[in-house]
């Protein structure tokens, strides 16, 4: 390939790449990054658009442009006898089988595993499955119509709120059917995909996996019936299923270790100070050999919180490996004078 050549598909890249996060000044943007003049910029970003790898709205001085739709798929089944492994094959296996191997093993893992749990546990009649392809990212969402995924959990772990039952999701190793599940298929899903959104009830999650962040919100416009289910990730990654297990494993190849965002230990606006709290945080963890207490977002923590986190259930779970991170100058100074209490 001739210099110039090779020029050019290096700045075809790196628009298709970063046209996403810069809609409306990308033009600016790749002639910054490339040294060139912005109507040499434009040409490129023109040729793009001829050639439909990007689609371009808007008036002149307000264009906007992203990647195109490469591929849009949607279809609703009913989840009366409906076997998740055959809607694979016949509907998703054709739409993925061109992606890297990595991404298309990490999409057949949280694809089956979803679908599985709106057949078992939704008890709902229908999902709807959606997928819209592009260069940068693969987008699958599995929606079902059934009793929300957090209101089922928090009936069947008798828990106060929907709220408390996402906490408990984000630990790993819950279902609401232990003889038939584990309960690590959503974990593991969410910690493939760079984006993991939940939207149930009057909760929408979501898990970056990039950073470790979790967020979640409540509805200000009513409930969302059903649970929406929807994964994300750029075909470029080098993530692979074998890498997100051995992650969260031990030398036995169990799912030992896990990391837990603790600011869901709270509820509204209130402070992580009661020991209450902290058992919430702990419940099910000794579970697990190494955990990982995300304090990010955690401004501070009562006396009562840390001493039983870091003295009483530590020292009752000996062979549990507490590993705060994130945590800021007030949250360290707290752990540690519990720490040195003991």
């Amino acid at each position: 390939m001739n210099k110039p050549q090779k020029k050019t598909d290096e700045i075809r890249r790196f628009i298709l790449e970063n046209v996403e996060v810069h809609p409306s000044d990308i033009t600016l943007f790749v002639s910054t990054k490339f040294g060139i003049s912005r109507q040499a910029g434009h040409r490129h970003i023109q040729k793009l658009v001829s050639e439909g790898l990007v689609i371009a709205a808007g008036a002149t001085r307000d264009r906007k442009y992203h990647t195109k739709s490469l591929v849009e798929f949607s279809i609703a089944l009913s989840l009366n006898g409906l076997e998740e492994d055959k809607v694979w094959r016949e509907h998703l296996h054709p739409l993925m089988n061109d992606l890297p191997r990595n991404i298309f093993d990490i999409y057949h893992y949280g694809f089956t595993e979803m679908l599985n749990n709106a057949i078992d546990h939704s008890e709902g009649t229908k999902a709807t499955i959606l997928v819209n392809r592009s260069y940068n990212y693969v987008d699958l969402n599995v929606i079902d119509d059934g009793v929300g995924i957090f209101t089922k959990l928090q009936k069947a772990l008798q828990l106060d709120d929907a709220t408390h039952a996402l906490l408990e999701l984000s630990k790993g190793k819950v279902t609401s059917d232990p003889v038939r599940h584990t309960g690590e298929g959503i974990f593991f899903t969410s910690r493939m995909f760079d984006r993991f959104f939940i939207n149930s009830g009057s909760l929408y999650y979501t898990h970056f996996e990039d950073d470790k962040t979790d967020i979640w919100s409540e509805h200000k416009a009513g409930e969302v019936k059903g649970t929406a289910i929807r994964m994300v990730i750029n075909p470029k990654s080098e993530r692979t299923t074998q890498k997100v297990f051995d992650s969260y494993s031990d030398d036995d190849f169990g799912f030992s270790k896990t990391q837990v965002p603790v600011f869901l230990a709270a509820y509204g606006e209130e402070n992580l100070v009661s020991r209450s709290q902290a058992k919430r945080l702990l419940a099910r963890l000794e579970k697990f050999k190494e955990i990982k207490l995300d304090f990010k977002d955690v401004p501070s923590i009562g006396q009562a919180f840390a001493d039983e986190i870091f003295r009483v259930f530590a020292n009752q779970n000996q062979n549990v490996h507490l590993i705060p991170i994130n945590a800021n100058q007030q949250v360290r100074k707290m752990i540690a004078h519990v720490k040195n209490a003991s």
